[in-house]
């Protein structure tokens, strides 16, 4: 499909207003601007389902390609993405060539079947070696000297002596005897087994303390580790009920431990993990406790009232192993939707749930899961409604919007931090309910925030259900730690992610999974030898869910480079996004968005600048002249500009806090989807895409579109997703042939606008589009809530064409108008030598 086949193109969907160019414009073919898809599938050409060598030297893969890693003493990009595999050799070529030098860690990524697993190495009571000044661990990187007696950390060159257990003969080479047989001497990621000095420490007492200290109190000095604790708690409130949230929570947890039909009427194993306790709290007004240990078949519920001063009412019997106890954790679940049906509080005390739930982990760490769907309203935290937070929208009040209201929510989560508690909160409300501020509690526990406003029971019932089992089924560390280590010569100034930072620097985390990762961006010391290579070192100490202490260690060897063309060679745009989506969103409630909206597209001009000044300065300045590492740079830009978290148009705070809080922790891959969301044309499928191949199993995924409805057909079928939300748009024109094949009905008119799921036909298309949507399942590991959008009929058509980032919406301009405006400001800069700051650059005369 071509932009100039005019006489099949649909006209715009329905969409938010979007910004206009202004001024003369060139006549430009849309379909011969830089494409992201293009770049997409060219790396998906070269690089999937093929091996890739991490030794330093090789360009990695996108993040959006499935490769295959093999491990040569480089951690797999999977678990670091540097923004540049060549660094610069000094801080000046640093800031010429304008790239940010930034890592995306994510330590605990899933891995592919045929990938190797990270091994586990056990130094015994001797521990992991490491460097007595900087306290690195050893790695592939290190050398030997005196003979094998000492080893030369690769960070910071100081000299360490090896302990006689450890010792081993030298070869010609200088590498040890026994090197082979060493994980930790020739594999980038490793996992250390740790004694009894690495274990979680007690936080020093707290002056005033949120909950009363039950009577065995744990005593100062490490805590020993043990198999996590979940909480579970939920509201029971008027609200609650009557939205039947509370029923859909119930029932989703209950088939998490044991099983039973899904939402979609399918058979769905338990995935809770075996052998682990659980333990349930509910709330409206007061807190309600249950004893499953006492009687097998039916719980005692303990009611505690006061929530000043929030207690636990019994030191024993709250942690039940769900399997011995399932009776009576089974009939509370069934039960409770309707047993307060009548009685039910419309306060909400959630603060004062969550003091308890972690008053119930201290000493210990674990996991709590909430369910809540009201605005809190009493006991500690309580809040008030927002006035008309409209009338704040792009004033400098509106930043206040994007920070916590109340310092009780960020205190909860920093000290679930410190006691190695992670927060998990399943939002559910029908009226706003101030996400900025309780949302704190899960961002500084390194928890997650999982949100359904205007909550429907049928809509998002499937949505919660896969998200559970997604939270209780991946890799989890609980009472994390975190510290990154570079070469001498760099240093780190800054970090995001969803952690609390402690005095020492360490990022502290109630609990990490293999979903998240932080980014963390380096500034040069002094200069780098580029005869040399520089370091990166992350170390994660957690505790397993099965009560193992260890130290996910991640490293990375990087090429030092001292011209600006071998820099950009080597560039990875998505590290570079995702650093430049982090740090905008960081400062949402310090800046205005429309000086985000500027600085994002100053920092991107100045990387496309870099470039031409640097490494493409003979050509004429009128030529757009785009590096190939960032040909898709200005589109991923200005895709930053359109999410919900950043989009200038109004957007509930609650909407713009959740997308936020989601965006600082999310993977690479993820990362890049949510900005450029996935668009396919499921009409145009052959007839063996998507489809196992006969000789090997194999299944071959059909290619992308751009997202735009220039490059869309009115009688086409259309299925687009976010990772958050997936949206399937049907044309009016649409054959009835196609409908029949993939929804069952030949009428666009008789499909049921309330579907939220594909139905299970015996057809060709609905065989291939249902294995699409399984494939995007496994990567992700849950389902997306979905919805129809049928041309000029639904509503959910605005949220389609809201996604389709390349057309004027979202407050912004079209693909091709912003392109034209980047590249009318770098020429400006190079005929007349202004800033791209200055009273001629972005600020001054376009925004």
């Amino acid at each position: 499909m071509y932009a100039n086949d005019a006489i099949h193109h649909i006209p715009q969907p329905p969409h938010s207003a979007g910004v206009a160019y202004k001024g003369l414009r060139a006549a430009i073919d849309p379909t011969q601007i830089p494409s992201p898809i293009e770049v997409v599938e060219a790396d998906r050409e070269v690089w999937e389902g093929k091996t890739y060598m991490t030794l330093p030297g090789n360009h990695a893969p996108l993040s959006t390609t499935n490769f295959v890693a093999i491990d040569q003493g480089n951690s797999s990009p999977k678990y670091v993405r540097m923004s540049t595999w060549n660094i610069p050799s000094t801080s000046r070529l640093a800031s010429e060539c304008e790239i940010p030098i930034a890592a995306v860690i994510q330590p605990f990524v899933e891995l592919g079947p045929r990938e190797e697993p990270v091994p586990l190495v056990d130094f015994g009571e001797m521990g992991p070696p490491r460097c007595s000044k900087c306290r690195g661990y050893i790695n592939p990187w290190c050398t030997w000297a005196a003979g094998g007696y000492r080893w030369k950390c690769n960070l910071c060159s100081h000299e360490t002596d090896v302990p006689g257990e450890y010792f081993s003969n030298l070869d010609a080479n200088f590498l040890r005897l026994d090197h082979l047989e060493r994980p930790e001497l020739n594999k980038g990621t490793i996992d250390i087994a740790v004694s009894r000095e690495y274990w979680a420490p007690h936080p020093p007492p707290r002056i005033k303390p949120l909950y009363q200290p039950v009577a065995s109190m744990p005593e100062a000095g490490h805590r020993q580790p043990q198999p996590m604790d979940y909480v579970f708690v939920i509201e029971t409130t008027a609200d609650a009920i009557r939205s039947e949230f509370t029923r859909k929570s119930c029932e989703a947890l209950a088939r998490t431990l044991y099983g039973g039909v899904s939402e979609e009427g399918t058979p769905a194993e338990p995935c809770f993990p075996a052998n682990i306790r659980m333990c349930l709290i509910t709330f409206d007004r007061t807190l309600q406790f249950y004893n499953f240990t006492s009687n097998p078949d039916r719980a005692t519920m303990m009611v505690v009232a006061d929530l000043d001063d929030v207690f636990i009412p019994i030191a024993d019997g709250l942690f039940a192993d769900p399997a011995r106890s399932r009776a009576s954790i089974e009939n509370v679940l069934r039960t409770l939707p309707d047993q307060n049906a009548e009685t039910a509080s419309y306060d909400s005390a959630l603060g004062a749930a969550l003091i308890a739930a972690m008053a119930t982990l201290v000493g210990r760490g674990g996991q709590v899961v909430m369910f809540a769907s009201t605005l809190p309203t009493a006991g500690p935290g309580a809040l008030r409604p927002r006035e008309d937070e409209s009338a704040l929208y792009d004033t400098d009040k509106e930043m206040s919007l994007y920070a916590p209201r109340d310092q009780t929510w960020k205190d909860i989560g920093e000290q679930c931090a410190d006691e190695g508690i992670g927060v998990h909160m399943f939002l559910g409300p029908l009226k706003p309910i101030d996400i900025g501020t309780i949302g704190a509690t899960s961002s500084h526990s390194g928890g997650e925030l999982f949100f359904h406003p205007r909550f429907d029971p049928i809509r998002d019932g499937i949505a919660i259900d896969s998200q559970l089992r997604r939270v209780v089924s991946r890799f989890t560390g609980y009472s994390c730690a975190m510290r990154v280590r570079c070469s001498t010569g760099l240093h780190i100034s800054k970090q995001y992610g969803n952690f609390y930072e402690n005095a020492s620097n360490d990022l502290q985390f109630g609990t990490m999974d293999a979903d998240k990762s932080i980014v963390v961006v380096f500034a040069h010391g002094h200069t780098l030898d580029d005869r040399n290579y520089a370091f990166v070192q992350s170390a994660v100490l957690y505790t397993t869910i099965t009560g193992e202490r260890r130290v996910r260690i991640c490293n990375v060897a990087l090429q030092v480079v001292s011209l600006a063309g071998n820099v950009f060679r080597f560039a990875d745009t998505d590290a570079v996004v995702t650093a430049m989506i982090r740090e905008a969103v960081s400062k949402l409630s310090s800046q205005k968005i429309s000086y985000i909206h500027e600085e994002l597209t100053e920092r991107s001009a100045s990387i496309l600048l870099g470039y031409r000044k640097h490494c493409a300065a003979a050509t004429a300045p009128s030529q757009l002249i785009i590096p190939e590492a960032f040909r898709a740079l200005p589109v991923y830009t200005l895709a930053m500009m359109k999410i919900r978290a950043l989009k200038a148009r109004s957007v509930s705070s609650d909407v713009r806090n959740y997308t936020a809080h989601r965006l600082m922790s999310i993977s690479v891959r993820s990362t890049m989807h949510h900005l450029y969301p996935r668009l396919l044309a499921l009409h145009d499928l052959d007839d063996v895409i998507a489809l196992p191949k006969p000789d090997s199993g194999e299944v071959e995924l059909p290619s992308l579109m751009r997202d735009s409805h220039l490059f869309m057909e009115g009688h086409g079928l259309y299925l687009i997703d976010n990772e958050e939300t997936m949206i399937l748009w049907i044309g009016y024109s649409v054959s009835p042939q196609v409908l029949q094949d993939l929804l069952g009905v030949d009428d666009i008119n008789d499909l049921d606008r309330n579907m939220n799921c594909l139905p299970v036909l015996n057809t060709r298309l609905s065989t291939q589009v249902r294995n699409v949507l399984a494939h995007r399942f496994r990567q992700q590991g849950r389902k997306l809530k979905f919805t129809i959008a049928r041309q000029n009929m639904d509503g959910a058509e605005i949220d389609f064409a809201d996604m389709l980032v390349e057309d004027s919406n979202n407050g912004a301009m079209s693909y091709l108008d912003y392109l034209c405006v980047v590249h009318k400001q770098i020429s400006t800069v190079l005929t007349t030598g202004a800033s791209l700051s200055g009273p001629s650059g972005f600020r001054g005369s376009i925004w």
